[in-house]
């Protein structure tokens, strides 16, 4: 397995409870795929450096997890069609 680490944004249209079931369905994703959740982190809201679907703000969100390179794939697929995630970087560490 290798190490990644994964910054998604959440549109801030999104509330509470919806910020937190999107954390928990990618967070259940790794697990049911024998992955290994290091840690999550909630930033919080911040100000984007640019307009994204004419937002100026997203609540962010870094996890690090370890998994087979095949469920970054699935993954990347899964938050595309998810709504409310604006944008999201999968970052392989060494």
């Amino acid at each position: 397995m290798k190490k990644y680490e994964l910054l998604y944004i959440i549109s801030t249209n999104a509330n509470e409870t919806q910020r937190e079931a999107i954390i928990e369905k990618f967070k259940k994703f790794i697990e049911d795929r024998k992955g290994i959740i290091s840690g999550i982190d909630k930033w919080g809201i911040k100000k984007l450096a640019y307009p994204i679907k004419f937002k100026n703000e997203g609540f962010y969100v870094l996890m690090n997890f370890e998994a087979e390179p095949s469920v970054i794939k699935e993954m990347d697929s899964a938050m595309n069609i998810t709504e409310n995630v604006v944008r999201k970087m999968f970052v392989a560490k060494e």
